[in-house]
Parts: structure tokens; C-alpha cells; sequence
């Protein structure tokens, strides 16, 4: 089962410390900002500055938009994003700072609790079709120009920057076909 979101569907909320705001695309069901499984957002990084605490909590962050930015965790690692679709992963725990190479920047952001949901985050910069990877759940979020959803079912096209969630995705029930794609593998801990 899959269901496309829209762009109107998305969310504006406060980030967590307040320095900003992020673009929400979708939460677990009963999910808030203090609680959740999993969230995948979007957010405009203008200035240097620290990074909301998400103890608990696994962070992929990528460039979408930008010139780049250097994240720096707990004074010592160093995530470098310098091309589109470069993606850092890291403990939400983490005092995080972001420093930015050359102007602002838009990154996409998917957030999981550590105990509850494992995540594989992959971004593909070239046209290709991809077979879905077995998941409770798998987003996909098109950069850039539509792409074809294909399942024994039937054949759709996905507007770029919607958001398809697939629902207890199977290996070789769904293939997916575009570029500047970023997908999102999440397995829940039972």
C-alpha cells in the first residue's frame, strides 16, 4: 500500500531550540515534536549555530540545497556535506554545530528513536531503477523531475518534492525509477 504526500500537506513548525524553523513532511502516527518513533523534515540552515538536542535519537541529515556545511559533533568528528545528496549520520545526542561553507543551505531530515526504529537512509544522484528493499516502511522524496512508481498493481508517476510512503514495502513487489532520489528505509524494534 502506498500513499503520496503533498507539498500542502507538509507541516511549519519551531525547531526544537527555537533558532528556526523546519518543514515537517510526516511523523509516526501520535508523534509530537517531544515524542516520537520517526519524522522526516526539511529545514533552511541560514546561519552558523548549533543544532537542536535529540538525545535518544539517530540523525541522517542531507543536502538538498546549498553549497555545503561542516558539522562538528561533541568538539571532535567532523561531517563534511559538500554535493547534493551528501548525508551525515549521527547521535542526536550529540552537541552538534553547523557551520556553513557558502551561504545557507536546505536539508532533509530524518529522525529515529534509537530503541524503536532502525533506519537506512540512500540517496541516488543519477537516473536509475531501483528495486524497494524489505521495510516496514519506505519513504521516497524526488530532488528534481517526477518519478515512476512500479508495482505488480499498476504504474504511477510521483510529482517531484512529494512524498511517497510505502507501507510494508516486500523485495520485488515495487521498483522505483528517477534521479535525485532519497530513500528511506525504517524497520520498527518490536
Amino acid at each position: 500500500m502506498f500513499t503520496v504526500i503533498s507539498p500542502e500537506h507538509f507541516k511549519t513548525i519551531p525547531w526544537k531550540n527555537g533558532q528556526g524553523e523546519t518543514i515537517e513532511l510526516a511523523i509516526n502516527d501520535g508523534g509530537t515534536l517531544a515524542d516520537f518513533i520517526w519524522r522526516l523534515s526539511m529545514a533552511n540552515v541560514v546561519e552558523d549555530g548549533f543544532f537542536s538536542d535529540f538525545s535518544g535519537y539517530q540523525r541522517n541529515l542531507v543536502l538538498i540545497a546549498g553549497k555545503g556545511i561542516n558539522l562538528q559533533h561533541d568538539d571532535n568528528k567532523i561531517d563534511t556535506l559538500h554535493h547534493l545528496l551528501d548525508v551525515a549520520n549521527f547521535d542526536g545526542g550529540c552537541r552538534t554545530i553547523g557551520n556553513l561553507l557558502d551561504g545557507e543551505i536546505t536539508d532533509f531530515n530524518v529522525i529515529t528513536d534509537k530503541e524503536k526504529c532502525s533506519v537506512v537512509v540512500e540517496t541516488f544522484k543519477e537516473q536509475q531503477t531501483l528495486e524497494v528493499n524489505p521495510a516496514d516502511l519506505c519513504f521516497i522524496y524526488s530532488l528534481s523531475g517526477a518519478f515512476q512508481l512500479t508495482s505488480y498493481q499498476n504504474q504511477q508517476i510521483i510529482k517531484a518534492k512529494h512524498l511517497l510512503k510505502l507501507s510494508a514495502a516486500k523485495a520485488g513487489d515495487v521498483t522505483i525509477t528517477g534521479q535525485k532520489l532519497i530513500v528511506v528505509y525504517l524497520t520498527l524494534n518490536t
